[in-house]
């Protein structure tokens, strides 16, 4: 039996990379999963990857899911995605904020409607969502949120500084404002049995997008963990009992390691200090 057999799920981001993971991943542990993104069709966008091709290769393995062409950033488009999963597959139970946006322009240079454009995806995207899905969960007394965070919220502390912080200001604040929105929203839910977390992975993950960036090499770089390092920590944090994660602000391998689906780690919460949520 798998893990989520029965349960609905939506994965958003879920063209590339991480949310494909997890998509992929909560699909073979038997969930029905609502993959939602902007990217439809390969070719749409400059990096590879697709829902179409997302939901093709889990279909092929066996699996359940269905394609939402979604923009997290627009109140209407989030509702559709909710609506379209409800009619396809039932209530959800599972929702994963995975789709984030990122520019990395100093803070002098950097254009408003970006800025913007940002908070939109990566805050007010996640607070969207969880709006809509929270009434089902409410209902039945049960449910979990898994807000995905990065380790770019850990500030860089107090001066002096030996180097200009490379543009990541926004982006840091952006998941810092989440990994505080779920704590707030765990606490306020608590009450109905749903369960919110928020995880970072533990080292640079490879994907399209990490790799267009250069924060990697390739695909393949040692440096980096692999998507399904995150996916494992999402479909813990999904299925544990609620007490034992809600509220959770936490790192892939330091929480993988902890509930002992890995014997070893490193990173954040393992070698060094989270962020301040993470701490709490």
């Amino acid at each position: 039996m798998g893990k989520l057999d029965g349960k609905v799920a939506i994965v958003t981001g879920a063209s590339r990379g991480i949310g494909k993971a997890v998509a992929q991943l909560f699909a073979a542990e038997g969930a029905k999963v609502a993959c939602a993104a902007r990217t439809l069709g390969e070719g749409e966008h400059i990096l590879e990857g697709s829902l179409i091709t997302t939901v093709a290769e889990i279909e092929k393995a066996g699996g359940t899911a269905l394609a939402v062409q979604t923009d997290v950033s627009k109140d209407e488009s989030c509702a559709s995605l909710v609506e379209a999963t409800r009619q396809q597959f039932g209530p959800v139970d599972v929702l994963v904020n995975n789709a984030a946006l990122n520019y990395f322009i100093p803070t002098k240079d950097y254009p408003v409607r970006r800025w913007l454009r940002a908070f939109a995806v990566n805050v007010h995207g996640p607070f969207m969502m969880s709006q809509k899905v929270l009434p089902d969960m409410v209902e039945r007394g049960s449910g979990a949120i898994v807000n995905v965070s990065s380790s770019a919220a850990i500030g860089p502390g107090h001066g002096p500084y030996t180097r200009s912080g490379g543009g990541g200001t926004m982006y840091g604040t952006t998941k810092a404002a989440l990994e505080r929105f779920s704590q707030g929203l765990a606490e306020e839910v608590y009450q109905y049995g749903i369960s919110v977390t928020c995880l970072s992975p533990s080292q640079v993950v490879p994907t399209p997008g990490t790799v267009y960036h250069k924060l990697v090499s390739d695909l393949d770089d040692p440096r980096g963990e692999p998507p399904r390092m995150m996916a494992r920590a999402i479909l813990l944090l999904a299925t544990e009992p609620l007490d034992k994660v809600t509220g959770r602000v936490t790192y892939s391998q330091a929480i993988l390691k902890e509930f002992g689906w890995i014997d070893e780690g490193r990173g954040p919460g393992i070698d060094s200090p989270g962020s301040g949520y993470s701490q709490r």
